[in-house]
């Protein structure tokens, strides 16, 4: 018993006095929240504690996650609109979401080591500073008086910033959750921050072509944008006492992982076996297709319904569907994962998995004129089945990896560049003028229809164990062994 209590004091993170309880930090324990990471002294037990706070933070993340979610997939739904009145291509216009992916992808791999240099705030902050520059770079496009040319750089320049700030928002949130909450609620906040991005794209979806011409639309998206970035005052850094074993530990970084994937490196806590780095490998993949197709689909909407009679509205409801319902999906079920179903998220993915693939492949014959029912129910399916399986992934690569940032990057990293490829592939896939009907994408649908079956298959050699929950559970009862034992003089 000497020598655990030993190895408490080397661990401690802080010196608590309530444990596992809400409260509100002191003065001091406030002002070292908003600028310290991690906070360690020594103490004589390891004590853990929740804040309230916390929920004011996750308030914070998702208005701004929601905000720069909206761009990526704002001109989907009106791509029609934008070729006449700014005088481009439909492939400039997919440009203008093509753009925000490949941008994405190297800003994503920077986001964890941000995080580990500064904190959660510091890295909150550069997103809001982008989200606001993107808004109004992007406005100063729509004047009439500009050339095309002049016009669409401008767009695509507000694009590229846009781009900046919508990983941080997405790639922050599990390790906000890891930061923040305990292991009975790590689910549900991932989930609330996951979404949000989705619920943004849907709201972009629905809004674009509803708010006024394009020109209009875009002067909405920035009004949006600058009543969204104040919210990052509501972020802090980190609790002056962590919620769990796994806050305690600094953010070790992307690098850190990639090492410990190629058997390099430093070991994780516990180590990260064989079969763990093949399971996030098959993560790697499957979530990265997969948050593909749904990103693709946002911002091909408009191509792929119109073609065979469908407006831009309806295009645009649809793909607000798809997402919202989703959304509603995500909100029952994650609380049901931290509760009840605590130790069967691969369970979960090896159910919902095959799912979307079928749905996905379901669409080349279901994409047809006068199938409007047919094609809610698709999209209402697709929305339920990935935006429930998008915090389950999330927080399994946490628990498989023990690097809650490293592997949001790198499962977001996967989703963008798989959504590149996708949208450069589907686009030249599409049908010509003199085809019938014009301009359709059946062949697009059954490269996406084909890719994402084929890819679900793997999720049945994921094994999947929750490693860092465990950690978790038994430090927290050695934390309440400790303190009910009292120390010899």
């Amino acid at each position: 018993m000497d020598d655990l209590r030993e190895e408490s004091r080397k661990s401690s993170p802080v010196d608590g006095k309530e444990d596992l309880v809400d409260g509100e930090p002191d003065k001091q324990d406030a002002d070292n929240s908003s600028s310290t990471e991690v906070v360690s002294v020594h103490s004589d037990t390891q004590d853990y504690r929740l804040y309230k706070r916390r929920f004011i933070g996750i308030v914070g993340l998702v208005v701004l996650a929601i905000v720069s979610g909206m761009p990526w997939p704002w001109f989907g739904p009106i791509s029609n609109n934008m070729v006449a009145e700014f005088g481009v291509t439909l492939d400039q216009v997919n440009w203008l979401g093509i753009v925000m992916a490949c941008i994405y992808l190297p800003v994503s791999l920077l986001i964890p080591e941000i995080i580990r240099r500064w904190g959660i705030r510091r890295c909150c902050d550069i997103g809001a500073v982008f989200l606001l520059l993107s808004a109004w770079v992007r406005y100063a496009g729509t004047p009439r008086s500009l050339s095309s040319g002049g016009a669409y750089a401008l767009l695509f320049i507000g694009q590229f910033f846009a781009a900046i700030a919508q990983p941080i928002f997405q790639v922050i949130g599990p390790k906000y959750s890891e930061t923040w909450f305990d292991a009975k609620g790590r689910t549900t906040a991932t989930m609330i921050v996951a979404i949000a991005n989705p619920v943004g794209g849907a709201l972009g979806q629905l809004l674009s072509p509803i708010v006024g011409d394009t020109r209009q639309s875009i002067l909405i998206l920035g009004i949006m944008s600058t009543v969204a970035a104040p919210f990052v005052l509501m972020i802090a850094g980190a609790p002056p006492t962590p919620p769990t074993y796994s806050a305690s530990k600094k953010a070790p970084g992307l690098l850190s992982l990639l090492r410990v994937m190629f058997g390099k490196g430093l070991p994780t806590d516990p180590k990260m076996s064989i079969r763990e780095r093949i399971d996030f490998t098959i993560m790697f993949f499957v979530f990265g297709i997969l948050s593909s197709a749904l990103n693709v689909f946002a911002v091909l909407t408009a191509e792929i319904l119109q073609p065979v009679g469908y407006s831009s509205d309806t295009a645009g409801f649809m793909g607000a569907v798809l997402l919202l319902s989703g959304i509603v999906a995500a909100i029952v079920s994650a609380p049901i994962f931290d509760r009840v179903f605590t130790t069967h998220l691969a369970i979960t993915s090896k159910f919902l998995v095959p799912v979307l693939g079928a749905a996905w492949l379901s669409l080349i014959w279901a994409v047809k004129p006068h199938n409007t029912g047919g094609l809610y129910a698709i999209c209402a399916l697709i929305g339920v089945a990935s935006v429930t399986l998008l915090p389950v992934a999330l927080e399994l690569a946490c628990e498989i990896t023990r690097n809650a940032d490293g592997s949001a990057a790198l499962l977001w990293f996967a989703c963008n560049g798989f959504a590149v490829i996708f949208i450069l592939a589907e686009g030249a896939l599409r049908a010509g003028p003199d085809a019938i009907p014009p301009l359709n994408m059946h062949r697009a649908l059954i490269f996406n229809g084909t890719i994402v079956m084929a890819s679900s298959a793997f999720i049945f050699f994921l094994h999947g164990k929750q490693a860092r929950k465990l950690v978790d559970q038994e430090r927290l009862q050695q934390s309440i062994t400790l303190q009910a034992q009292p120390v010899q003089p």
